[in-house]
């Protein structure tokens, strides 16, 4: 077992290496991919579960607040009082029924006033049967079936101006390859907001016909 200042100095490092970019540990769901452009790439998810809440309110709040009660739940906050492994992206979508205006592991995008899901991807060695029972209510477990996104990578601040015109690119860039979409773009964020502009890693998603 490590020691106390063993476990301290870890976080140390950890934190200081995220303020660079650059993402220590942080599982990402299992995909199979190829690219189709520099820019895109597509991606075949396999099935996976998430733990997610929905959250009423403006995007900025929902998503604060989303974090905070799944931030709860896999630090301890469940029936076995057990500890999961941070993943990445949160995912922030819209409640379901809702269309998206793209704005936006975390993903974003605008709700219409209806709420959002936030979501927290859980580690490929945990199941339905042995992820322990949120203690908050708020919180429930959903298997995520496989999809077939397109993605397109960028750098910088992710605000909504920036997600907009990258979320029209793709767009357009389907398009233009005759690639048919199947819903609305949604954006995914891997980094930490104090995280360096230049070393974040966001993204901008749709999922497409397989």
């Amino acid at each position: 077992m490590d020691s106390p200042l063993t476990t301290i100095a870890g976080q140390i490092v950890e934190s200081v290496l995220a303020v660079v970019g650059i993402r220590v540990g942080a599982e990402e769901p299992s995909y199979s991919s190829e690219r189709l452009t520099e820019e895109v790439e597509i991606r075949r998810y396999h099935p996976r579960i998430a733990a997610e809440t929905t959250v009423e309110g403006d995007e900025r709040r929902a998503l604060q607040e989303g974090f905070r009660r799944l931030a709860g739940y896999i630090f301890g906050g469940n029936h076995s009082s057990s500890r999961i492994a941070m993943t990445a992206p949160v995912t922030q979508t819209p409640a379901k029924g809702q269309k998206i205006a793209m704005t936006a592991p975390v993903s974003r995008a605008a709700d219409h006033g209806h709420g959002w899901v936030i979501r927290f991807f859980m580690p490929s060695k945990w199941t339905m049967a042995t992820l322990p029972e949120p203690d908050d209510d708020r919180v429930r477990l959903v298997d995520v079936p496989a999809e077939t996104m397109a993605v397109l990578r960028f750098s910088g601040i992710a605000g909504q101006g920036a997600i907009t015109a990258r979320s029209a690119q793709l767009s357009e860039l389907l398009l233009s390859k005759g690639i048919q979409t199947v819903g609305e773009p949604v954006a995914w964020f891997y980094d930490p907001p104090w995280t360096l502009p230049f070393r974040r890693r966001n993204e901008v998603a749709v999922p497409i016909a397989s």
